[in-house]
């Protein structure tokens, strides 16, 4: 995604990052940063992440901010909105469900073995829904397995993180995008 290759590179710049200190931040190799910036490669999902934590943003925003394609209403299943495709097996691979900036997002994951220790918090509520497969949850300390059909609804600030059982799990995720503010009504 060549635009995601220009925000990553203007957000350096901005924050007075020279590639060397980007590839130290990131634990990412200085080369691949490069190649990235200059749109001769992709990124996983996971390396997004640690570029995003180096940079002091999340990944959804990087991803958000680099989304140009006009606001549509239908999402084709041949349209091309890969934000992130595995570098190696566990990654696994994610796509947008909504075209344009919007106030929601919608976030399709495919496979995303991989265990590892990120946690992550958010400012909003988030819904997990399983399409296909297994997925294992960790939410403020609790161990939850989700099959397909299962949802999870994570309220804002719990600390989680998640994984496929296999590279054919298909994984919803749904949440008022970064940067918005719900407001919450009172409830009769």
């Amino acid at each position: 995604m060549h635009n995601l290759s220009d925000v990553i590179h203007r957000r350096r710049l901005a924050a007075g990052l020279t590639l060397a200190q980007l590839s130290a931040e990131a634990a990412l190799s200085q080369s691949f940063l490069s190649q990235l910036e200059n749109g001769r490669t992709n990124t996983s999902l996971r390396s997004l992440q640690r570029i995003a934590d180096a940079l002091g943003t999340t990944a959804t925003e990087l991803l958000a901010a680099a989304d140009t394609a006009p606001s549509a209403a239908v999402v084709r299943a041949g349209d091309d909105t890969a934000l992130a495709q595995a570098e190696h097996g566990g990654d696994g691979s994610v796509r947008s469900l909504i075209h344009g900036g919007r106030d929601l997002r919608a976030l399709e994951f495919t496979g995303g073995t991989e265990r590892g220790d990120r946690e992550f918090t958010h400012a909003n509520d988030e819904l997990i829904h399983v399409l296909a497969g297994t997925i294992t949850i960790i939410a403020d300390g609790a161990e939850i397995t989700l099959a397909a059909g299962d949802a999870y609804y994570c309220a804002a600030g719990v600390a989680h993180r998640w994984w496929a059982h296999t590279p054919q799990t298909r994984t919803l995720v749904v949440a008022v995008a970064d940067g918005r503010t719900v407001r919450r009504g009172r409830i009769s």
